[in-house]
């Protein structure tokens, strides 16, 4: 697949108003965009360590994957995102070489990126989002 880089580390977090004072106080980051994603149930909030970003997911909805992830496991890492060139053909080989797709087609994420996320199953564990930003 190629990725270019981690384009964020996804965190579910309960509140990101609670969560942001240890991001910014503690390890002296700056949340440069809060927004909220209403197809997804979520808000976010980003921040940066060097060119990667840090993500924190707040459910708006009880019955969001964030809330249910919350309500399962606690608050906590929840995905690794990867910048890719060609979201769709990605998809395609993820599918072509056995990896169970979440996302068949790309949909708007946040910060107006396009992303698809792979099954955890498939991933070692690990759920996977790809991102594309549509405007490279």
């Amino acid at each position: 697949m190629n990725p270019t880089h981690i384009e964020h580390i996804g965190i579910a977090v309960k509140s990101i108003e609670a969560a942001l004072p240890y991001y910014e106080n503690v390890l002296g980051l700056k949340c440069y965009a809060v927004e909220e994603v209403k197809e997804q149930k979520v808000k976010t909030a980003f921040l940066k360590v060097g060119e990667t970003k840090i993500e924190l997911l707040e459910a708006t909805d009880p019955e969001s994957t964030i809330a249910k992830f919350i309500e399962k496991r606690g608050e906590g890492v929840h995905h690794i995102a990867y910048a890719v060139e060609g979201l769709e053909q990605k998809l395609q080989l993820a599918a072509e070489r056995g990896v169970q797709l979440i996302d068949q087609k790309p949909r708007k994420g946040a910060e107006g990126l396009n992303i698809a996320f792979l099954h955890p199953k498939s991933t070692g564990g690990v759920l996977t989002e790809l991102c594309e930003n549509p405007n490279k």
